[in-house]
């Protein structure tokens, strides 16, 4: 319908004849609408719509629901929709009856079918209206050609205009008299017939020309909106629309542990897939499968309280407790998540099983022939050998590949920290290195400032973690210029950049400790103990049990590092670690003394 109005209109352009506004949109927009004829194609695939709850009476019986919603927010806004339209209209509705999940996504797909079905009959008033006008401007024509001959040659194409019974629409009646009315006095007599045929049917050429414009006016006003429309509903962020207006995204906002609304949307989004597939499998509602859920965190919050993993509504949506929510709303689970289920504990048998049983396969094809032979046995040993490397460079990739098609990824729940860091959850980014040089220090103050520069979020700090290099002594001559010039590095460091915050740089320096495997002085486990050490501190863990033996110093040093009484709480780590004063930006942990700058 929308390409038949559009060849119409383009045929009729293409002489130069008179385009109304309506038609004007038409072909201005027109690409626009072949792109969301594309878009609704795409983004509608056949079985979508099936999963929605159907009408079960009315003119739309058998219709998804939310399409008939729809529809009637176009009709009663004459194609205007926008955001605050649609949520009160959505919002009114659910008063009543609650919406799935399901349909609240599918809404703007419906949208986009209803307002390009609202298009397309408009295309095709204005085609029809089209035609009418060309039917005039032909029989206008005719009659122009016949005036400028003899009379009697406008007489017989009048009664030819007469025997052929044209319909007087107001579309037509408006570019015949246009079209005669610029000949003047020759033609008026036709003018006269006209108003005469007119007057007989109960109308004037006036009331049809007013009616004309009314409808022009109509059809403009309604493609403009149509249109516009369109593309609100390409340019809108429906995952929000969706969280607003969604009832189980409310109810699941009262997650006990208080950790949902602080979650990124894909998080969100997955709990409440979560919540769709729970709700397929049993009788009840989307509500009550949400409900339920609540009800479990909250009975795991009174008795091992907010903080443990159960009162997290998560732990029964996508976790462990999965099981026990499914119990509770009597869901029945599909065959195959229960066979996954079943197969998880054995994951490495079902991964390494089909490697050595495709290998030894291969391997037992290669002997049969080779035995075929009559090859010796030492040669039988070879030619396994050979095989089981050569089918084990064919088979292992092709396992790869075939687990990364049939096995989904399993993602982590994550926080939502797009606008920055909340200060509940300060970070510390900390640069694990060692220093041997001059050189050293100032190419790693460099670093660290650029890394500051790139993120100047408020709640995130920077530190170097150091190590001297391995020595075969405790101390070296040149250490202890190093450690000054490192701290004089971020002292200037803070100084520079002191006008966005306090204290944002740090240095934590460790003492060689002696290792006697390697028979070398140097920083415990290196890296690793840098890290393991930097979060003992922070957590103010005793490292007793983590340690060597042999690391006392380390343990003692750990323990005087506690924050005293009368320092600072004000920081990014205040509380009970011994990092609570950001007055220190120069720390040596453990085994050495922290020192204020």
């Amino acid at each position: 319908m929308l390409v038949a109005a559009y060849d119409a209109v383009t045929t009729a352009a293409a002489p130069g004849q008179r385009i109304l506004p309506a038609e004007a949109w038409l072909l201005d927009n027109f690409y626009l609408i072949e792109q969301q004829i594309a878009l609704a194609r795409r983004h509608l695939p056949r079985s979508y719509s099936r999963e929605l709850p159907r009408l079960a009476t009315g003119s739309l019986a058998g219709f998804p629901r939310i399409y008939d919603i729809a529809l009637e927010l176009i009709s009663h806004q004459d194609g205007r929709v926008d955001r605050d339209n649609a949520a009160a209209f959505l919002g009114a509705y659910q008063s009543v009856k609650p919406l799935d999940l399901g349909e609240l996504w599918a809404f703007p797909i419906m949208l986009r079918l209803g307002l390009l079905d609202n298009v397309a009959r408009v295309g095709a008033r204005i085609a029809h209206r089209r035609e009418e006008r060309d039917v005039a401007i032909a029989w206008a024509d005719r009659m122009l050609v016949a005036a400028e001959g003899e009379a009697r040659h406008l007489i017989h194409v009048l009664a030819d205009f007469a025997d052929a019974d044209v319909l007087l629409t107001a579309p037509f009646v408006e570019d015949f008299y246009s079209r005669l009315q610029a000949q003047g006095p020759a033609l008026a007599f036709v003018q006269t017939w006209l108003e005469h045929r007119l007057s007989e049917q109960g109308v004037s050429a006036v009331q049809l020309l007013e009616t004309s414009s009314r409808m022009a006016a109509t059809d403009q006003i309604s493609i403009a909106n149509s249109v516009g429309s369109l593309r609100f509903v390409s340019a809108m962020d429906w995952g929000d629309f969706v969280e607003e207006l969604s009832l189980v995204e409310q109810l699941l906002r009262t997650d006990p542990a208080g950790a949902y609304a602080s979650q990124d949307f894909p998080t969100r989004d997955r709990y409440r897939h979560a919540v769709e597939a729970v709700k397929s499998g049993s009788g009840h509602s989307e509500l009550e499968v949400a409900r339920a859920a609540i009800a479990l965190a909250l009975a795991s919050a009174e008795e091992s309280g907010v903080g443990d993993r159960t009162a997290h509504i998560g732990y029964y949506l996508i976790d462990k407790g999965r099981p026990i929510l499914e119990r509770a709303m009597d869901a029945k689970v599909p065959l195959l998540v229960r066979a996954t289920r079943a197969a998880r504990p054995l994951r490495l048998f079902l991964y390494l099983g089909p490697i050595v049983l495709l290998i030894l396969l291969a391997v037992a094809f290669l002997l049969v022939y080779i035995a075929s032979v009559d090859q010796g046995v030492g040669r039988l040993v070879f030619f396994a050998i050979v095989g089981v490397i050569g089918a084990s460079a064919l088979v292992v990739p092709i396992v790869h590949v075939l687990i990364t098609i049939t096995v989904p990824p399993r993602t982590l729940p994550r926080l939502d920290f797009s606008d920055g860091i909340p200060s509940g959850h300060r970070t510390m980014v900390v640069v694990p290195t060692l220093i041997g040089s001059e050189e050293d220090v100032s190419e790693l103050l460099e670093a660290l400032e650029i890394r500051y520069l790139g993120n100047r979020d408020p709640s995130v700090f920077f530190a170097l973690l150091t190590d001297f290099r391995d020595a075969p002594e405790r101390i070296r001559p040149g250490d202890d210029g190093l450690i000054e010039l490192a701290r004089a590095g971020v002292e200037g460091l803070n100084d520079t950049y002191s006008d966005d915050r306090p204290s944002v740089f740090y240095l934590f320096h460790r003492p060689r400790v002696w290792n006697p495997h390697e028979r070398v002085w140097m920083g415990w486990e290196r890296k690793r103990g840098k890290l393991e050490q930097f979060n003992a501190l922070l957590l103010e863990a005793r490292s007793g049990d983590t340690q060597p033996a042999d690391a006392g110093a380390i343990r003692t040093a750990a323990g005087r590092n506690r924050r005293s009484p009368t320092s600072s709480a004000t920081g990014p780590c205040s509380g009970r670690s011994g990092m609570s004063s950001l007055s220190t930006p120069t720390h040596n942990f453990p085994a050495m003394r922290r020192t204020r700058s």
